[in-house]
């Protein structure tokens, strides 16, 4: 398991600017560093840039650190960060208590600073190994895209997003024309191969990072688009669609075409409130069923009304 190269950030969050100074001074080798001098600007920074591991001071004023790591706690895109307490506080039911809430490790002060260090570089590997595991969880084996786990993550939290700023959001649906006879005719190892192009081709389309093109099951795709209308999502479909057939790979066994091709149905929708992202993919899904019956090889796109 190959662990990232670039140094994990570390968020030290200390009311007292002598303990930020220490701790910044012993970390800055190995890590980019970052503070906060209070629980509120910490919750700000991570929302902004999520750091690899947060050490926390428990007594601070206003928001203590107990208050700061259940927030982060019951937050899904916060939750996995760990955190270390760095306190004063060194009873027992101290301690208890943060790692009830959620801390992985409890340093008491006047810490060690080598104790930290150790520390501090342990739980940042263990959670860049998880990270790595995650990732290769939310992967399809075949083809190297995203796969239907990530893609119902994705489009759940794309959804949510999209319900909160009002914007549109697309979904393609793209499926592979008459994909067993492209397996009968050439064999399973052709079509794995031509699983993989196709996959390939439609994340190689995609330009922007929050976009998504995962193996929804078989020989059929989907992509997520968040801020997009329908005409920008036709016209990127239409762009798959001409990118796979430009890929000029032979499909004997194809009533539609000498070459491979791509069916996609296209639709968008503004999310209302009471509505579930199912009726986002209930109609892409029926416009690549249009598609499919008016001849496959083409774009059909709608509005989630």
């Amino acid at each position: 398991m190959e662990m990232p190269h670039t140094p994990a950030t570390v968020l030290v969050v200390d009311d007292a600017p002598s303990n930020l100074t220490i701790l910044t001074e012993s970390l800055r080798s190995e890590f980019d560093v970052r503070i906060a001098t209070s629980g509120a600007e910490a919750l700000r920074l991570v929302c902004e840039v999520p750091p690899d591991l947060i050490l926390l001071d428990i007594l601070m004023p206003e928001m203590d650190g107990y208050e700061v790591c259940r927030r982060l706690k019951a937050t899904p895109s916060t939750r996995h960060i760990p955190v270390i307490f760095l306190t004063a506080k060194g009873d027992v039911a101290d301690e208890t208590l943060g790692l009830a809430i959620g801390a992985v490790d409890y340093i008491v002060k006047p810490v060690s600073i080598p104790i930290v260090q150790a520390r501090v570089r342990t739980h940042v590997e263990l959670k860049r190994r998880g990270d790595i595991l995650e990732t290769l969880s939310m992967r399809d084996g075949l083809t190297g895209i995203a796969n239907r786990r990530r893609f119902d993550d994705t489009l759940e939290r794309s959804w949510r997003q999209a319900l909160r700023h009002a914007s549109p959001l697309s979904l393609i649906m793209a499926d592979i024309d008459h994909f067993k006879a492209y397996n009968d005719t050439y064999g399973h190892m052709a079509g794995d191969e031509c699983l993989r192009s196709v996959a390939r081709t439609l994340a190689d389309t995609l330009k922007r990072p929050g976009d998504l093109a995962a193996r929804y099951g078989g020989e059929e795709f989907a992509i997520v688009l968040e801020d997009t209308t329908l005409a920008g999502a036709a016209h990127l479909a239409e762009d798959m669609r001409q990118a796979v057939f430009a890929l000029g790979m032979p499909h004997q066994g194809s009533g539609v075409s000498d070459v491979v091709t791509l069916t996609l149905g296209v639709a968008t929708a503004i999310p209302r409130p009471g509505q579930l992202p199912q009726s986002l993919l209930g109609m892409a899904d029926r416009k690549l069923y249009e598609a499919k019956m008016a001849g496959r090889n083409r774009v059909l796109a709608a509005t989630v009304l």
